[in-house]
């Protein structure tokens, strides 16, 4: 996740300070990848030594202000211009754990794989859920951006779990027959003769 280019599409209307980049990020995205402020911070202080945000004051309350600069809006057009690579996946924790559970002494991985998939489907149950009522909010006329964006979010989570579960039924599948397949293979090989003895 990109939190860098996440707070540069923040400013681009116009400064703010850290704590409500914060709180705007998690407005936008329905806290599902919640900010803390010295996280705010550090990130605005590396935009501003990359030379994409700059220092713009303070507000009323004495609250110091960062602004887009030029650059920033080049490197926010320029990311949104640009396909997520996939050359490089983010690690997964689950497949991870599935591919060390492989093998592993006293690991039960259909017992691994039966937990997690009821786990994903209980939160693609709460997503679906949270949904609906995104729908509402997102359909009413006051409707801002914050509301429909929640809803992207959300109806990304959904994909995401649904696409985790029909794995996990595939993993499943696939190990099932890797373990019936090793079974037939053993049994299948012909039993040991012991050496017969000759006698002189």
């Amino acid at each position: 996740m990109s939190i860098r280019h996440g707070l540069l599409a923040l400013l681009e209307p116009g400064p703010r300070y850290g704590n409500q980049l914060r709180a705007e990020f998690e407005a936008r995205t329905g806290a599902t990848w919640p900010l803390n402020v010295g996280q705010v911070y550090t990130t605005l202080s590396r935009l501003e030594r990359d030379g994409y945000v700059t220092p713009d004051g303070e507000d009323d309350s004495g609250h110091p202000l960062y602004a887009i600069t030029a650059e920033g809006r080049a490197e926010l057009r320029s990311w949104y211009a640009t396909p997520v690579d996939r050359e490089r996946p983010a690690r997964d924790e689950l497949a991870i754990k599935l591919a060390m559970a492989i093998g592993a002494p006293d690991v039960d991985i259909r017992d691994v794989i039966q937990r997690q998939r009821h786990h994903t489907l209980k939160a693609m149950q709460d997503y679906t859920r949270l949904k609906a009522e995104a729908l509402t909010a997102a359909e009413r006329p006051d409707a801002g951006s914050d509301a429909v964006a929640w809803l992207l979010v959300l109806e990304q989570l959904i994909f995401q779990a649904e696409s985790e579960a029909r794995w996990l039924d595939h993993s499943e599948s696939r190990l099932i027959r890797f373990a019936h397949r090793a079974k037939t293979a053993k049994t299948a090989q012909p039993a040991h003769k012991p050496r017969e003895r000759t006698t002189r």
